[in-house]
């Protein structure tokens, strides 16, 4: 199994998954430039300083909610769809694994109790953010 993968239809990018081992000595982001949400992994050594800063006002258009989750602990199956609800793939995730969940559409199935945290753009919408379909029961 590869320590990441990103999940494509055609030349839209579904998901990227970063497994609990992934590694590497240097900053890799995952995610393209114009992605709502950005998603790297850092590796610093010891000593290491990061300029202080703040980041900018600045106007973005979002059309889509894109959310990572963050297994901490337990399992989860994943069915992700193509933007035509269409069944696409099948993903398990377990502790320690990251998903960026970002076009398309996706379902889950709890596999063990889990406990894991998302993060994704806000404000929320209610109902208007969703549009739920039949998938792949």
């Amino acid at each position: 199994m590869e320590n990441f993968e990103i999940i494509k239809d055609n030349h839209e990018i579904l998901a990227i998954i970063i497994r609990s081992n992934f590694s590497t000595e240097e900053v890799k982001f995952f995610t393209p430039d114009d992605f709502s949400q950005q998603l790297g992994y850092m590796h610093h050594k010891k000593g290491k300083k990061i300029r202080p800063h703040s980041h900018r006002p600045l106007t973005r258009e979002i059309l889509f909610t894109q959310e990572v989750l963050f297994i901490k602990n337990g399992k989860l199956k994943i069915d992700l769809y193509q933007s035509n609800h269409s069944f696409h793939s099948t993903h398990e995730l377990s502790a320690g694994d990251a998903i960026l969940l970002a076009s398309g559409g996706h379902g889950f199935e709890v596999l063990e109790d889990i406990e894991m945290i998302e993060v994704k753009q806000g404000p929320y919408a209610g109902n208007m953010d969703k549009t739920h379909f039949e998938g792949n029961a």
